[in-house]
């Protein structure tokens, strides 16, 4: 495979790869210099409507003519983060204009530092968010039906399906849509409050079955068997290839030292029991460690939670499921994107403050190391 020469890599670091003579040849990668878009905001209206008014009035866009071929699935998992506590609008409540705070998708677009950024996600033409129809999305949470929320990606798939929020999903959409000229689906399945040792527990490290990892298989079941109703558009002759795994977890296990002493043997297990599970021997799974604090971060717990989340993907480690020639497992240091509470919506340690920036490059850089693991080889 070939990455666009315009595709620009974040630094990370990756483990070991499976050497099972599986191959990784999954998706087809752009190679157009002109894929990744960085488009100018437009001069649009201020109010942005939310991604539901974009699904009901059609506003989308095509980025790339799509390649016929096998829909390419992606699927990621966590806790609440991976639910998704960006703030795309929220009002700052101490500022007597009423703008936006700090931190939110809103500001972002127009901060100096940040609106080259964040371009990209502004429909130049409307001024309204960008909806990516090249990837869709579902997420098993709605907040108003049992189907979930899914559709064309844009804001609108955080927690509960709040058209305000948005998760990992966001970036790590626009980067596998700008790599990958096959169609995406982007399967999301995330709860509140979740630890890995009881809740996501793996059947391989013994026990009780966690009940979260249960209902994860079941979801991405059921969304697999229900794809042409879901997404219309699904060419059923081609079919699907599951590509890859991404999860964004740590706060509860981190909160407790014998659940953060066994979680790099869950996190190793976990990735065993879903390439099983689905099929893909050599699925490439990408591991955004639980930077929670940043650099500041000087609890232990935390601190040896994301060690074990780095030794995970180490391939000297773990060459069971790594492989040092072409690596199928990566873990990306995310701590350099903490913002404190006075440069976010709120001051929310667990929830990254609800910071839109930290999410997008949480989801940036998950992406980027999944794009660099499948074209490896």
């Amino acid at each position: 495979m070939k990455i666009s020469p315009s595709f620009r890599m974040i630094s990370f670091r990756s483990g070991p790869l499976l050497a099972t003579g599986v191959g990784l040849l999954c998706c087809s990668l752009l190679v157009s210099a002109g894929v990744v878009l960085r488009k100018e905001r437009g001069n649009g209206e201020e109010t942005l409507p939310d991604v539901h008014e974009h699904r009901r009035h059609g506003q989308k866009e095509r980025l790339h003519d799509v390649k016929p071929g096998p829909l390419k699935i992606f699927i990621l998992a966590g806790q609440s983060n991976m639910e998704g506590q960006a703030a795309v609008d929220t009002i700052n409540a101490s500022d007597p204009n009423h703008g936006y705070s700090n931190g939110t998708l809103k500001y972002l677009i127009k901060d100096p530092r940040t609106e080259a950024e964040f371009a990209v996600t502004v429909n130049a033409s409307t001024g309204n968010w960008t909806v990516r129809d090249d990837v869709w999305v579902w997420f098993n949470e709605n907040g108003r039906t049992q189907d979930g929320t899914y559709g064309p990606l844009s804001v609108g798939y955080g927690s509960l399906g709040d058209p305000h929020k948005f998760g990992p999903e966001y970036a790590f959409g626009f980067v596998m849509g700008d790599a990958i000229q096959e169609q995406v689906l982007i399967i999301k399945t995330a709860w509140g409050g979740k630890n890995l040792s009881v809740d996501f527990r793996p059947p391989s490290s013994g026990g009780n079955v966690g009940p979260y990892y249960e209902m994860m298989l079941q979801d991405v079941q059921s969304v697999l068997g229900n794809l042409s109703k879901l997404f219309p558009a699904y060419d059923t002759k081609s079919g699907y290839d599951i590509c890859g795994f991404g999860w964004f977890q740590g706060w509860n296990d981190g909160l407790v030292a014998s659940m953060v002493a066994e979680y790099e043997k869950n996190m190793v297990n976990l990735i065993k029991d879903v390439r099983a599970a689905w099929k893909v021997p050599s699925m490439p799974v990408s591991i955004p460690v639980a930077g929670f604090s940043g650099w500041a971060l000087n609890v232990q717990r935390r601190l040896d939670l994301i060690q074990a989340q780095f030794n995970a993907a180490n391939e000297t480690l773990h060459p069971e499921i790594n492989n040092a020639t072409h690596p199928i497992v990566a873990a990306e240091e995310t701590r350099g994107f903490w913002r404190d509470p006075k440069y976010s919506p709120a001051d929310r340690v667990y929830h990254y403050n609800l910071n839109a920036e930290t999410y997008w490059w949480v989801g940036k850089v998950m992406g980027q190391a999944m794009v660099k693991m499948l074209s490896s080889v």
